[in-house]
């Protein structure tokens, strides 16, 4: 399906972290994430978080996205905004508790369901990929006895991106997304994809962002439990947290109950693209690397328990929180990674933690203080908006001298 609606592209996120390519990769995250905005002012009413509703306005306004929704939870008090629509065609308005696709924000919830079984002492954070993995690896460049769970958390193992492989990324790109929309990826498929090309650095040496990591944390926590990783994730955090709109689909494509048409450029470079309905996809290609279905609700509810210390044990939290730089591997600027979440310091000093995420139509950021008592989640049902718009709600929300 093809829509009238038309994107601005002036330095758009096309996809995702999740599908970024090393072509890509400057565009998608690190260019986007350097570009500044000048969105047209748009009267609104005087709600309860004025600048955060107006810089929804005025990204709809400026046409990058169709619609975007932002849920703030501060202590008890709670409120949601709205700009736009979920449905072009229709017109229906944006809703709370809308179902989307949250993409890379998976990764938090896949390192979650590691560090609680840490804590329930069934793997350790230094067990290396040969102890559950021992005959993946063989015939590759890779050295699994020197590879541990804790690197591919975060970020640090030098394994490959199968998101960065060239054959994996242009079928998902125009055309050839349509034919391979509903094709179905097992866990290992996707890591053989990865394997098949040279390490990015040794173990532990830098930060090199890869899907791959979360494919093979998802599949340690099989090996570990025999259980699914459905069913740990279920077990250990959807359940307790009563996170009753998300959920992980494995390889059903569509999104059941409420939820906002996602709107997608397809990785087109036209500098005024055809909008796609990328709604429906099989999304075993992102598994637990970024195949989650969440609401704004649930995931300031997720994070917020997180943070303030209601889902993992201290020990296994502090684990978490323990970053390293991102500087030189092309990322967003000004953030450092732990196991599964990131910290962002804002242009006032404030520094925010959570993750963010885009996949086809989708694009959202959870972030907010520390102790989880403060949090953001803004999401766009489209994916070409500049990474600066959602840093920009963070300063809005978190930093109280912005203009």
């Amino acid at each position: 399906m093809q829509v009238s609606f038309h994107a601005s592209q002036n330095d758009p996120l096309k996809g995702t972290d999740v599908l970024a390519s090393q072509s890509a990769k400057a565009a998608l995250l690190a260019a986007a994430a350097l570009a500044v905005m000048a969105l047209p002012a748009t009267a609104s009413a005087a709600p309860a978080h004025p600048k955060v509703q107006d810089l929804l306005d005025r990204t709809v306004a400026a046409k990058l996205a169709p619609g975007m929704v932002a849920d703030v939870r501060d202590g008890r008090r709670s409120w949601f905004g709205s700009a736009g629509v979920s449905d072009t065609e229709t017109g229906r308005k944006r809703r709370q508790n809308e179902r989307f696709r949250i993409g890379s924000a998976s990764k938090a919830f896949t390192a979650t369901v590691v560090l609680k079984l840490a804590a329930e002492g069934k793997l350790k954070l230094d067990d290396t990929l040969d102890r559950y993995l021992p005959d993946l690896f063989d015939g590759s460049a890779y050295e699994p006895g020197k590879i541990t769970i804790r690197q591919l958390l975060n970020q640090t193992s030098g394994i490959y991106a199968y998101t960065d492989d060239e054959k994996f990324f242009a079928n998902g790109v125009g055309a050839e997304w349509f034919k391979h929309r509903y094709d179905t990826y097992t866990p290992r498929q996707l890591v053989q994809i990865a394997l098949a090309h040279p390490p990015t650095g040794k173990p532990g040496q830098r930060f090199k962002y890869s899907n791959t990591n979360f494919i093979l944390a998802a599949m340690i926590v099989e090996k570990a439990t025999g259980k699914t990783f459905e069913q740990e994730l279920n077990r250990t955090v959807i359940r307790p947290l009563r996170l009753t709109g998300t959920s992980l689909p494995g390889t059903d494509p569509a999104i059941h109950g409420p939820h906002p048409v996602h709107y997608s450029t397809l990785f087109s470079s036209d500098p005024q693209p055809t909008i796609h309905d990328t709604t429906k996809m099989n999304q075993s290609f992102a598994w637990s690397a970024g195949g989650l279905i969440s609401t704004t609700t649930d995931l300031n509810r997720f994070f917020a328990a997180l943070f303030g210390g209601h889902v993992l044990p201290a020990t296994q939290l502090r684990e978490m929180l323990t970053t390293v730089s991102t500087d030189g591997a092309g990322w967003i600027p000004g953030t450092r990674y732990g196991l599964g979440v990131f910290e962002q310091k804002l242009s006032c000093g404030t520094s925010v933690w959570g993750n963010a995420g885009a996949t086809y139509g989708s694009w959202s950021y959870s972030m907010g203080t520390r102790d989880g008592k403060h949090r953001l989640t803004i999401q766009a049902n489209g994916d070409w908006a500049p990474l600066s718009v959602f840093t920009d709600a963070l300063t809005a929300e978190f930093c109280p001298a912005a203009s």
